[in-house]
């Protein structure tokens, strides 16, 4: 399991890199095998790390949380 904690945004439902970054740390570790699923609060993310490769895989559902309009002035 882990939270995102972005700088100017507050904790966050998910973010990739960060559990991509947590996955693969603890792989080198030895803390996991080379399969994980990462629990976020949005969501879980599958993250594998082909060896032979040096590959990371990242998957998971992408689906949009914020639509939003806005009216910027005109510029001379």
């Amino acid at each position: 399991r882990m939270r995102v904690w972005e700088r100017g945004s507050g904790e966050t439902w998910a973010c990739g890199t960060g559990a991509t970054a947590s996955a693969v740390a603890a792989m080198m570790l030895g803390l996991t095998e080379y399969r994980v699923e990462v629990g976020l609060i949005g969501g879980s993310l599958e993250i594998e790390w082909d060896r032979e490769s040096g590959h990371v895989f990242m998957t998971g559902p992408a689906v949009e949380v914020f639509h939003g309009e806005i009216q910027l002035p005109m510029q001379r």
